[in-house]
């Protein structure tokens, strides 16, 4: 018997070649290349051989591999196609103002889509009084378990001197320029920016408050984070510049505070989430980190102390007039710690580690508020009368 997928004409082909790419998405942009323009051909053989022509953002696209696999794939897939070759040409200054348009829409100057009304995005800011509590360690590993679960997770790295998110989820690249648009890479399933990808080696930022500020905003308006369901920000430790910059661009965003058990650190904490009072925003709650090591035969030892989480959560809770609970405590690991050198997080390399479930639970906690339509409109007409 004779498949009929081989008596298809050519054109037929092409068309349900077209209907195929409509699956394809873009790697960094996340939405079908059909509808980003991205779609220059389709040219089908009389012996069912295809040439598909693909237009790339930049000439430089790092993704570009990915992409014609991609497209390879989905033509390959529809019965009857036989080879498949794919052809990668660059749009053109038009044709970027299009896409950029079509993502963003034509206003002269971009907006931080976070602080508008109708946000369904969760933005939850890390925070910590002091550095070396782990602060970076608990964003990597919460973004990393939330992506994990199918949630749409950015990270945004705003701790500008210390940055080390793009070693903690092991990825260098460069974020790509559309125009003004930037679009951030992604590792485990994790959008992230930080200003590592705009500097050289290691070459240390020396900026005042007002460079802060600004580099800010631009990490949050003109980068393309797309359709978020929770972005995390990783502040710097204290009550600086950038907290006030965050509450200033982001009112709505809420505070994670983080602390280890020892009083001192978390004397410090505490002041670092006492900021929600002049800011006005919410304390989401307290992780405590390194609050013991699980030893050998059993038995626990706390060299940092104990009880400082708590304390945080009960102190913040009648300061702000509202329960801040005590959302973890997460064992010290030394698998933590290795898993933020090689880049690879820990809830990925070990979830079922005791660090590993902790951090899974505290995820969890910041994950089980669905994104709603609360503040967005539905188009009804309320002043119709029947």
């Amino acid at each position: 018997m004779t498949d009929d997928s081989t008596r298809r004409s050519p054109a037929d082909l092409e068309s349900a070649i077209r209907s195929a790419l409509r699956s394809v998405t873009d790697p960094e942009i996340g939405k079908p290349i059909t509808d980003l323009g991205m779609l220059k051909s389709v040219a089908v053989a009389d012996d069912h051989s295809v040439e598909i022509g693909i237009y790339l953002t930049t000439s430089g696209c790092p993704l570009r591999t990915e992409i014609t696999d991609r497209v390879t794939r989905a033509a390959s897939d529809v019965p009857g196609v036989g080879a498949v070759r794919v052809e990668l040409d660059v749009m053109d200054d038009a044709q970027r103002t299009e896409l950029r348009k079509s993502l963003r829409g034509d206003r002269a100057e971009a907006v931080i889509p976070f602080a508008q009304p109708g946000s369904l995005t969760r933005v939850y800011a890390v925070a910590s009084g002091k550095g070396g509590v782990g602060k970076s360690s608990i964003t990597v590993n919460l973004a990393a378990t939330l992506a994990q679960g199918g949630l749409s997770v950015g990270v945004l790295d705003a701790d500008i001197y210390g940055h080390s998110v793009p070693r903690m989820l092991g990825n260098d690249a460069k974020p790509t320029q559309v125009e003004k648009m930037i679009m951030p890479p992604a590792a485990h399933g994790v959008k992230f920016i930080s200003i590592a990808q705009f500097t050289t080696g290691n070459t240390p930022v020396v900026w005042r408050g007002p460079m802060l500020h600004r580099a800010l905003q631009q990490f949050l308006a003109d980068v393309y984070w797309g359709d978020l369901d929770i972005l995390l920000l990783d502040l710097p430790p204290g009550t600086g510049d950038v907290a006030i910059s965050i509450a200033q661009l982001i009112p709505g965003a809420e505070i994670l505070v983080v602390t280890t058990p020892q009083q001192a650190a978390a004397e410090v904490a505490e002041r670092a989430g006492a900021i929600a009072l002049q800011t006005r925003q919410k304390i989401v709650g307290v992780v405590e980190n390194m609050s013991w090591l699980e030893l050998p035969d059993g038995s626990r030892m706390e060299p940092f102390g104990s009880g400082g989480g708590a304390m945080v959560a009960e102190r913040l809770t009648r300061a702000v007039g509202a329960e801040v609970p005590l959302l973890g405590q997460i064992p010290l690991d030394t698998h933590l710690r290795e898993g933020g050198d090689q880049g690879v997080p820990l809830v990925l390399s070990a979830p079922d580690s005791p660090a590993g479930a902790a951090l899974r639970q505290v995820a969890q906690s910041l994950a089980v508020r669905r994104r709603g339509l609360a503040g967005m409109s539905l188009g009804i007409d309320t002043t119709r009368r029947t």
